[in-house]
């Protein structure tokens, strides 16, 4: 076997494209000879894709390709000329087969040769007539086909290249080049800003049009005073200069307004063209992005058949909107929780052969996977036509593992009820086999779909044994969300629709006091009741009148209606990502620009269901409503660390003038020492210091475990773009210069770090 450290790394890369997609082609084509195995059509495309894929290994070199594909063709072979049937086992003995070709390049080469001997042993007695020859002993990974091919990385001259491959490259179809994704996202971003800054001449020339119909005014109002004055005797007695004067003012005033006019028309025109071009540059950054949906499906046949085979049922996949275009993004992120839910579909929901022949269905049971585009978002269902979901099943067995007692399960509805199959470690299954029963499974999907910014629900059939269906609503693309625009404390946020179950507006007298927690009532059901202000620890919320504002987030139990001040309406938002220095920022996901060119933050709503349940949990949550009393809190903690007494007592003196708790600490060492005793919601630090400086405080505070989230702002003399730099890649929050900053400057700082001194 030629090592295959030998052979040129760009030929080896050919290869190994060359032989992941003919072992597409061959995985297919078995899965539909299992089911039509004298399909001549069939048989036909799979011994062109062995014999290509043993033609290309004998030119690059792989001596174990060329054997491979040699005996999988030579069973092809036999089968056109009816020497042999294509059944089961020869279906198991040829994935096998297809599995080994998955690995060449890629696995132990003395391994490999041996599995391959083996394999082909194997295959071989089968095809002389023994029948009893056992199935090749060997451990593989199951080829994950739909991962997307890396990009080739060819180094070497076209001319030094086999000449059979050399055509092949320069008869590829159009020109490819290899390009970074992050790069391609920078693309989109600029493209969004770009589509951002065009809608801004709108606003502009609507202002402009307003200027136009003053001027109109104006002008008219000119032509009235000339003509009250020329019915006047005393107009002929003017000086003709003073007439000339206001003929020429009529004159220039009407010439303004034509101008106006043309300047005007202009401007809409350059308005429609930047707009339409900067949509267009947006939507072709965009397109780069998406693929179709069957590149995410590659190896779902094939494992819906194993895990079938496995457990002694009949099942085909049936994959509907395969050209549906998705996000790369998301598409990357799909195949965990497609193949838990395609596992499920199988294991839980199809029945046995015999089963289903008994309720009248085919043997064979069918799973479905659909992906669609409607009113703006991506779905994509699994569907089975199994068991179904039994629901007294699913109450008896909630109440069985203490989730909720038996006089709840029975008033709970469906929708309720198919919530815990979400839940982490819960399962319907008594015992645990290689496919289930452990309890882990649907939680994942749910968390990786969540991750995606979208949402999964089970829609169970109303009939028995009619089959059960998951379904997906997922956004078109992560780089664009659509967003509700709410305002609170002064800024805008953006609301992820897809996590948003609805708004409306609630009159105050409709809130309820229930064991110290306020609710309302809505469509028969209760939700707690809570501010956006103090989830975002953005000040105290006084309702402007007898109306709050209210989004409801969150799905079943952890529903809550959360007040805003004012609702902006929806918009599309191109997500620009948060620099990645500054972690995970709590209760934000991303930023974005609106169409006016500001800024604001999109919410991470999970985070907010987690901030509101803490509040409940604490017991903190404050009162809503007109002249509702707020809660108190004690005042926020800062710790000033600084060398300079004079420095020190500045600070101290303003952050306390401010309401703030303020501590000092002389150097870095007194500092550190501190923040490890006592709880502080902030530290302020110079850089130089004696005993231990500002970067290495930092620092200490970073990798410790119980206060790496605590806020750090750097205030030094030190104001250089290096000094800066390097404040901010040890940890540092803020940086701010003392030779240039006010005392609002550092409040502001404060404020954007922590809030106000009290909640």
């Amino acid at each position: 076997m030629t090592s295959s450290n030998a052979i040129p790394p760009a030929l080896l890369e050919l290869y190994r494209e060359e032989a992941r997609q003919q072992a597409q082609i061959l995985s297919d084509g078995l899965l539909a000879l299992e089911r039509a195995p004298r399909d001549p059509v069939t048989l036909e495309a799979c011994m062109r894709a062995a014999h290509s894929l043993k033609g290309a290994a004998r030119v690059v070199g792989v001596q174990v390709g060329v054997t491979l594909a040699h005996a999988i063709e030579d069973c092809f072979v036999a089968a056109q000329e009816d020497r042999v049937t294509l059944d089961a086992v020869y279906i198991d003995m040829l994935l096998r087969g297809v599995d080994l070709i998955a690995q060449i390049g890629q696995a132990d080469e003395t391994q490999l040769e041996r599995d391959v001997d083996a394999f082909v042993g194997s295959l071989n007695a089968r095809l002389a007539g023994n029948e009893d020859a056992p199935l090749p002993e060997f451990d593989l990974r199951l080829a994950d086909y739909a991962d997307e091919p890396a990009p080739l990385a060819i180094d070497e001259p076209a001319q030094a290249w086999p000449e059979p491959l050399a055509a092949l490259v320069q008869a590829s179809g159009p020109r490819m080049l290899r390009v970074r994704a992050d790069t391609l996202d920078r693309l989109l971003s600029h493209s969004g800003e770009s589509l951002v800054e065009s809608r801004w001449l709108k606003p502009f020339a609507e202002s402009m049009l307003r200027v136009k119909r003053i001027q109109r005014e104006a002008s008219r109002a000119l032509e009235r005073l000339h003509e009250t004055l020329a019915d006047t005797p005393a107009f002929e007695q003017l000086d003709p200069r003073a007439r000339a004067a206001l003929d020429e003012v009529r004159h220039l005033s009407a010439e303004a307004h034509r101008q106006m006019s043309e300047r005007l028309a202009e401007l809409e025109n350059f308005d429609r063209r930047s707009t339409h071009l900067s949509q267009q540059l947006y939507d072709e950054a965009l397109e780069c992005r998406m693929r179709p949906f069957v590149d995410a499906t590659g190896g779902f046949a094939r494992m819906v058949r194993d895990v079938a085979r496995s457990l002694g049922k009949e099942v085909r996949l049936v994959i509907v909107g395969e050209t549906t275009q998705v996000d790369r993004d998301i598409l990357d992120m799909l195949d965990g929780p497609l193949g838990h839910l395609l596992r499920n579909a199988v294991d839980h929901g199809i029945e046995s052969p015999e089963m289903r022949r008994a309720l009248g269905k085919p043997a064979e049971g069918t799973i479905t996977l659909e992906a669609r585009h409607s009113a703006g978002s991506l779905f994509i269902s699994v569907t089975d036509d199994g068991a179904g979901i039994d629901i007294d099943s699913l109450r008896r067995a909630v109440v069985r593992k203490d989730l909720a007692s038996e006089a709840t399960a029975g008033r709970l509805s469906d929708a309720e009820l198919l919530e815990f199959l979400f839940l982490p470690g819960f399962s319907m299954r008594d015992t645990v086999t290689d496919v289930s029963g452990r309890g882990v499974g649907l939680d994942a999907v749910q968390d990786a779909v969540r991750q995606m910014r979208g949402s999964v629900r089970v829609i169970p059939d109303a009939q028995a044994h009619e089959g059960t269906r998951f379904l997906l609503q997922l956004p078109l693309t992560l780089s664009v969300i659509r967003s509700l625009i709410v305002e609170v404390a002064g800024e805008p946020y953006g609301l992820p629709l897809a996590h948003v179950v609805r708004t409306l507006v609630l009159p105050a007298s409709e809130i309820d006091t229930l064991e110290g927690h306020q609710h309302f009532s809505f469509d028969g059901r209760r939700f707690g009741l809570v501010t956006a202000h103090q989830v975002l620890q953005a000040g105290t919320f006084d309702a402007a009148g007898d109306m709050l504002n209210v989004v409801v987030i969150g799905q079943g139990a952890t529903s809550y209606g959360v007040v805003v001040d004012r609702f902006l309406g929806e918009r599309m938002l191109v997500v620009q990502p948060l620099d990645k220095r500054l972690g995970k920022v709590r209760n934000v996901a991303a930023g974005a620009l609106m169409e006016n060119g500001d800024p604001l933050l999109i919410a991470d709503l999970d985070d907010w269901l987690r901030s509101v349940e803490k509040l409940v949990a604490g017991g903190e949550i404050g009162r809503v409503g007109v002249g509702a009393a707020r809660v108190e809190t004690v005042a926020k903690r800062v710790l000033v660390v600084d060398d300079s007494l004079t420095v020190r007592e500045l600070e101290r003196k303003l952050l306390a003038s401010r309401g703030y708790d303020v501590t000092i600490a002389v150097d870095g060492m007194d500092g550190w020492n501190a923040v490890r005793g006592e709880r502080f919601d902030l530290v302020i630090t110079d850089i130089d210091m004696p005993r231990l400086d500002g970067i290495e405080l930092v620092a200490l505070i970073r990798r410790d475990a119980q206060l790496a989230n605590l806020p750090v702002l750097i205030v030094s003399y030190k104001d250089r773009p290096e000094d800066r730099q390097r404040g901010l890649d040890a940890g540092a929050d803020y940086y701010l210069a003392k030779g240039s900053f006010h005392d609002q400057t550092l409040l502001d700082a404060v404020r954007d770090l922590i809030g106000e001194a009290r909640s």
